[in-house]
């Protein structure tokens, strides 16, 4: 799977790392090995509050964007070639939210691409249990992640 990652804005190395660490512990998880590619995009916080505005009809700034190919993962796995969707990461935000929570910009970011990724694959958490079964991808992947790195 080729994981395309580009940036309008500053973004290190080392979160740069994070996202293809956190793209490939999910895809592990969910055995989705075939070929395909998903894109991963930094910007800003009007960047993102344009997209929101054009996509959901909500114009307001929020930390990521998914805009997933499939509706779900049955979808998923029928396709020959996985073109899995766009994340797209306000880094603002992640700096914003890594100071709130207490940790790193960089596990937020690779939280906040873990959260994405799950969400091309058709997962939500619109209600208590898909939120619970969604938390619990989450928590595994990024798990995996921390053991691989």
């Amino acid at each position: 799977m080729d994981i395309l990652v580009s940036s309008d804005v500053s973004v290190d190395e080392e979160d740069l790392s994070l996202v293809q660490s956190a793209v490939q512990a999910v895809l592990e998880i969910e055995c989705l090995t075939g070929e395909g590619e998903v894109s991963l995009l930094f910007v800003d916080d009007e960047s993102i509050r344009e997209l929101n505005r054009e996509h959901r009809g909500v114009d307001a700034v929020t930390d990521v964007l998914s805009f997933p190919q499939y509706d779900t993962m049955e979808d998923i796995q029928k396709a020959n070639y996985l073109l899995l969707g766009d994340v797209v990461i306000n880094l603002a935000r992640c700096k914003e939210q890594a100071a709130l929570y207490g940790h790193s910009v960089q596990r937020e970011v690779a939280y906040l691409t873990i959260h994405s990724m799950y969400h091309l694959l058709g997962y939500d958490h619109e209600n208590p249990t898909d939120q619970h079964a969604m938390r619990k991808k989450e928590e595994r992947a990024f798990a995996l992640m921390m053991e691989e790195k």
